[in-house]
């Protein structure tokens, strides 16, 4: 199930010998923001049964295991930039699997998100950097958005997410506003995501998702 972890146990080995790898420090702070961890990523097909009993198609196979030690939890996303290459590309993942033995600053990957990324399979290991994702984890319903999005272009990858505002536009009643960048091979685009929900029952009432 996890080829590339099976086959480099001993990963600090493999970064010596690998030409497509090198020698970084361990956090790097971008634009004032809480520093990334560095770390590395593999990759896999994963399978039908994992520990978080979420199946790694979860969200268009952008999905990832931690280490059972990993302070990560199932269900929890996570952002991942590439370090390989200029663009910096990075994805949104969902943590759908545990692994025994796995150590706490590798990720592995479904191999649909490890592409995403841009890296070639045949690599078997990339540098990245990775950070939970607490805006999405804190706002119920820019997740919810967000998976709505994803399901509705399928072809591409999140890579950025924004919350706008949150209003009242009647009694009992809260709109809120996200905004998310779509990457695909062929082009970028902006999404608008809208939820009207009450706010006694927590009922949406309406939602919608158009290209800004």
């Amino acid at each position: 199930m996890y080829p590339y972890y099976n086959q480099y146990q001993s990963l600090n080995q493999f970064y010596r010998e690998s030409p497509y790898l090198h020698p970084y420090p361990q956090q790097l702070n971008y634009w004032g923001r809480q520093p990334f961890t560095r770390g590395q990523a593999t990759w896999t097909e994963g399978g039908r049964v994992t520990q978080c009993g979420m199946p790694w198609s979860h969200n268009e196979y952008m999905t990832a295991a931690v280490g059972v030690n990993s302070p990560y939890q199932c269900g929890q996303t996570l952002k991942i930039r590439e370090l390989f290459s200029q663009t910096l590309r990075e994805v949104i993942v969902t943590i759908v699997d545990k692994v025994p033995g796995f150590p706490a600053d590798k990720i592995n990957l479904h191999r649909k998100a490890f592409e995403a990324l841009g890296a070639d399979p045949a690599v078997g290991v990339i540098n990245i950097e990775f950070e939970s994702s607490p805006e999405v984890e804190e706002a119920e319903w820019g997740k919810y958005l967000l998976e709505v999005t994803e399901v509705a272009y399928p072809n591409y990858n999140i890579t950025e997410y924004n919350f706008v505002k949150k209003t009242n536009p009647a009694p009992n009643q809260t709109k809120e506003i996200y905004h998310y960048i779509l990457q695909s091979p062929q082009e970028r685009v902006k999404i608008q995501g809208t939820v009207i929900y009450n706010s006694n029952t927590n009922r949406v009432e309406s939602f919608d998702i158009k290209e800004i």
